[in-house]
Order: structure tokens, then C-alpha cells, then sequence
């Protein structure tokens, strides 16, 4: 019988967080176990208030999904099981996730096999994760590249009158590549596009969910004409959404909190290949437990951004370690996860 619990975790960050659509001190979680036996699976929703899931819809959907793992005895198959749990409700999508990452970790556990071996991936084609600087001032922005010595790629959250200068300050301490995101903010597209040459010559690599969400017409016309790779973000969360944006970018960000976790992520990968697209693997602000099963899949992805739990002060795990700016995946069944595991 499979036995799930769950508990809510306020996420506190190190620094005020802003972007182009807001500013936050911390997102709200919720951790969760799946028991099998002598086996525990660990998972998690980590909910940015900009998705419409709090503790409160994930307790309530998560109440209902104990029902339906109830009545397995195994997390086998876990296709059959993750249907039944995508189909108890619309959205929730990251409760969705702290299912699906709870019953891999489970499932690895219970072969004795590292996460990553499940999913084939290679450790050797990890790509290395950047580290992201919200927007601040010039002081806290050099404060931040600091903190980011262990780290080889910079993302700038950009989109607001201020992008030229934040780049220039970042590169007053920084030579290394960045990965930009506006974050929906560039409404209009020539001068987005001028921006971008722009940033084309300041070692940027690509550039993240430029304009808004529904806004596929000047995106397109964005892709089609920027000497940089141009990545859907807000745009794509589930598989079904596949189709539509990939016309308009050259690229997507797959997070395990908009596509269900792990069995659809995977699939999103796979689909983004057929379609020639580029793939990067995100977060949102997770614990060492989402960011590692963000990791599992990373060597599948062109490029990382799982930094979310060296942004937070109260992980309740270890992090996960570093190797030239790379998370190495261990050979640990399941996830890899270590530390205390205590909510605190």
C-alpha cells in the first residue's frame, strides 16, 4: 500500500526577490512523502503566487490524491498511478509534481537505482545551471554576483527601464555569460529587438520568455529576427502546449512545477527534440528535493537553470554539490537526497 503525507514549508530567500511582474520574500511549499515498506519517497510543490496554487489547494488536492495512492500497492506502473492523479482535478500543477517526485524517488529506491539511471540520462552531459540575479540595486546586484562565485552562467531578470544599466553594472564584476529573462516585460518588439542585438554583445547566450505570455505573434517575429535563441518560459507549461509555441520560439524551459513532474517532463524533452527546439530544464524557489529531480533530467536538456535552492535560507536538506558549476548527480538511489530532511 502506498501511504502519502504531506507538509506545508514557508521557503524564506536570501534576498527580496524581484522580477518585471513582482517583488517576494518567499514562496510557499509543501513537502511530501510517499511509504512503500522499508522505502520512502520524497517530493514537492513549490508554488509561486503568479501560478494560483497556496498550501491550501495543494493540501486539498494532495488530501484526494492520498485516497487514489491508497489503493496501489506499488509505484507500478507509475503511468496508470500519475493518470489517475492529473485526472482528480484541473491544474495543481506543482501538487501534481510532488507526487510525481515522490513516487520516482520511491521507484529508484526500491530498484537501488539512481534517479538519473531511470530517465537514462548521463551524468557526463550535465550542463552547468546558472545562478539568477533578481533586480536590485547596483550595490546587491555586486553583492549577489559574489554569492555566486561557485557558478559559471549569470541569469539577469530584466524588463524594466533599467535593463542596459543592470547588464553594465553585472559587468562591472563579471565577465561570464548570462542567460537573460524579461519575464513577458518587452511589449514592444522593435525596441525588444534592439535590446537584443544590444545584448548579443555582452556575452549573453539567450534570452527568456521576452514577451507576454498569449503574445505568440511578436514573438515569432522576435525569433525570426534575434541573433540570440529565444526561449518560451510563461508561454509553455504542459506537453499539450507544445504544439502551439513552437512556431514562435527556438526553445522551451521545461519546470517540474508546470508540467507535472518528472513522467511529462521528460516526455516534453523528447517532443522539443522532434521539433528541432532547444531545451532548458528551470525551477522555481525549491528545496535541494525538486531542484534534484530537476537535475535527474538535466543531461537530457541544452541548457540548466535549477539554482532555487541557493536562493532560499531554510532548505531543509543538504545542497547538492557543485563540480565546476554543474550539480554532479551521485550514484545514491533515488533522488540523491541527504541532509536531515527536517521541515524547519
Amino acid at each position: 500500500m502506498l501511504h502519502l503525507s504531506f507538509q506545508p514549508l514557508l521557503l524564506e530567500l536570501r534576498h527580496p526577490f524581484r522580477i518585471a511582474t513582482g517583488m517576494r520574500t518567499h514562496t510557499n511549499a509543501v513537502m511530501t512523502q510517499i511509504r512503500s515498506g522499508e522505502h520512502t519517497g520524497y517530493g514537492e510543490a513549490a508554488m509561486p503566487p503568479y501560478y494560483g496554487e497556496n498550501c491550501d489547494t495543494a493540501s486539498n488536492f494532495l488530501t484526494r490524491a492520498k485516497e487514489v495512492l491508497g489503493r496501489f500497492k506499488t509505484p507500478f506502473p507509475i503511468e496508470n498511478i500519475l493518470a489517475e492523479i492529473d485526472a482528480i482535478a484541473p491544474g495543481n500543477h506543482a501538487a501534481k509534481a510532488s507526487v510525481d517526485i515522490a513516487l520516482h524517488d520511491l521507484r529508484a529506491k526500491q530498484q537501488n537505482k539512481p534517479l538519473w539511471q531511470l530517465l537514462d540520462a548521463d551524468p557526463t552531459q550535465m550542463p552547468p545551471t546558472s545562478f539568477t540575479l533578481g533586480m536590485d540595486t547596483p550595490q546587491l546586484l555586486r553583492k549577489k554576483v559574489d554569492e555566486s562565485a561557485d557558478f559559471n552562467i549569470l541569469k539577469v531578470k530584466l524588463g524594466s527601464d533599467d535593463d542596459r544599466a543592470i547588464i553594465r553594472t553585472v559587468r562591472e564584476v563579471s565577465d561570464k555569460p548570462i542567460y537573460a529573462d524579461a519575464n513577458q516585460a518587452w511589449t514592444n518588439r522593435e525596441k525588444a529587438l534592439e535590446l537584443i542585438h544590444w545584448l548579443a554583445g555582452q556575452n549573453v547566450l539567450l534570452i527568456e520568455q521576452p514577451t507576454p505570455k498569449d503574445d505568440l505573434d511578436s514573438a515569432a517575429w522576435l525569433s525570426e529576427r534575434s541573433p540570440l535563441p529565444v526561449i518560451a518560459d510563461e508561454s509553455f507549461q504542459r506537453l499539450h502546449e507544445l504544439d502551439r509555441v513552437a512556431g514562435a520560439f527556438h526553445g522551451v524551459n521545461i519546470k517540474l512545477m508546470k508540467c507535472t513532474g518528472l513522467y511529462e517532463g521528460i516526455r516534453a524533452v523528447r517532443a522539443a527534440r522532434q521539433k528541432k527546439l532547444k531545451v532548458m530544464v528551470g525551477c522555481m524557489t525549491e528545496t535541494s528535493c525538486g531542484i534534484l529531480a530537476a537535475a535527474a533530467l538535466a543531461p537530457l536538456c541544452d541548457f540548466a537553470d535549477i539554482d532555487g535552492c541557493w536562493l532560499i535560507s531554510n532548505n531543509p536538506f543538504d545542497l547538492p554539490t557543485l563540480d565546476g558549476g554543474k550539480i554532479r548527480l551521485s550514484g545514491q538511489a533515488g533522488l540523491g537526497l541527504t541532509g536531515p530532511g527536517e521541515i524547519r
